[in-house]
């Protein structure tokens, strides 16, 4: 009966244990905030010239990314990818005509910094 009665303790206190890490995870696919004030800062410093200070575009250069179903329908790691790589402006998808440079023109652009300018945009949506 005290085996019994352990093992039924053991076999409840794993469930629980189970159930306290699958309540903790998050369900956000955002950064933490901080990594979302990065993002603004580096995209004021690096994507304005064709995006806008506000992210609304600049007509004959960037498409608008605030409000943007594109940014809202793409997945963080397109658009990351997007960043990272560019667009050429003989790309089908490249409604502009412009090229968009691979890390916006900005070659120091790291990786997590990327990822902080996608968390920002996402917020914006």
């Amino acid at each position: 009966m005290r085996y019994l009665c352990s093992l039924m303790c053991v076999l409840v206190l794993a469930g629980c244990a189970g159930d306290t890490s699958s309540s903790s995870t998050s369900t956000s696919t955002l950064p933490p905030l901080a990594n979302v004030q990065n993002g603004e800062a580096v995209f004021l410093s690096t994507c304005t010239s064709c995006h806008g200070e506000d992210a609304r575009g600049i007509e004959g250069l960037g498409k608008p990314l605030a409000g943007s179903d594109f940014v809202a329908q793409s997945s963080e790691s397109a658009l990351v990818r997007l960043i990272t790589f560019g667009r050429p402006a003989s790309d089908p998808t490249n409604s502009t005509g412009i090229a968009m440079p691979a890390r916006g023109g900005n070659p120091s652009l790291t990786e997590q910094s990327i990822r902080d300018v996608v968390a920002y945009l996402k917020s914006l949506n």
